[in-house]
């Protein structure tokens, strides 16, 4: 027996935990984006498979999946700080606002119910599907990026939506900066800053709300972080992002987009009708 589980169940969480980990990294590397939006959804289906009760299965996919982007974000900041990419005016901007929304987001997700949070995923993964599908590079808001208010309230809003449905903020934090007209590799690099911003505390408060719900989380986890997932998903999904991303050099970027926009709407019709 391990923790209470026997031998063959362990095999088959870890099997499964590594598979979606892998796979994981390949789409993460893929769509060149953080793999939160990936992670929950193959966690979510790992965790149903393994009958861990629907009452907090959500939560717990949700607070793994930020403790799984740590590593990985601290890596893509430190490699984007090297060649001084990141607008630094604008992550100090929006680092407080950015913390005070992962603790509401964090408060919320203490309240709400899973299919609360499930519903709160579909509609960030429709919104953003239905954007890529549309493939509009001339939507804009304004010639440059707002005044420090404006902004502080977008830092607040991005810090407490990753929060509520597991991911880095980068699909966030780049939609509002290029709506602003902010070149495409200087957002991306500047939300490599939020993913460190955001998971730390957020992967935090996750275990620390989880820990009254203990006695329905499944063996080896910390609140709502599963220690087990984080161990073997997170250097799984690190070591196959790069196949991801060779792969995604054999399609042009409008391919990966309809790929990705039809990937999060089914994602989020899948999580509608979870709900």
């Amino acid at each position: 027996m391990i923790m209470g589980i026997s031998y063959g169940e362990a095999a088959l969480l870890a099997g499964a935990l590594l598979a979606a980990g892998a796979l994981t990294g390949v789409l993460a590397g893929l769509f060149g984006i953080g793999g939160g939006m990936f992670i929950v959804p193959a966690l979510y289906e790992v965790f149903r498979i393994l009958g861990v009760d629907d009452e907090v299965r959500t939560h717990l996919c949700v607070g793994t999946s930020l403790a799984i982007i740590i590593p990985t974000s601290l890596r893509s900041y430190q490699a984007h700080l090297k060649r001084g990419a990141p607008d630094r005016e604008i992550l100090r901007l929006w680092a407080a606002p950015v913390v005070i929304g992962v603790v509401a987001g964090a408060i919320i997700a203490a309240i709400v119910s899973g299919d609360a949070l499930k519903l709160i995923f579909a509609a960030v993964l429709l919104a953003s599907g239905v954007k890529m599908l549309a493939g509009r590079d001339d939507w804009r808001l304004g010639a440059a990026p707002p005044g420090p208010a404006p902004m502080r309230a977008y830092g607040g809003a991005i810090g407490a939506l990753s929060t509520l449905i597991g991911i880095g903020g980068g699909n966030l934090s780049n939609l509002i900066l290029t709506l602003y007209s902010v070149p495409i590799h200087r957002a991306v690099a500047t939300s490599s800053g939020l993913g460190v911003l955001i998971s730390i505390p957020a992967a935090i408060l996750y275990a620390l709300i989880g820990l009254p719900h203990a006695s329905l989380l499944p063996p080896g986890s910390l609140g709502y972080v599963s220690l087990i997932g984080f161990v073997l998903c997170a250097p799984a999904s690190m070591l196959l992002a790069p196949t991801g991303a060779a792969l995604a050099h054999r399609f042009s970027r409008r391919t990966l987009e309809r790929a990705f926009g039809v990937y999060q709407v089914l994602i989020a019709l899948r999580f509608i009708l979870a709900a």
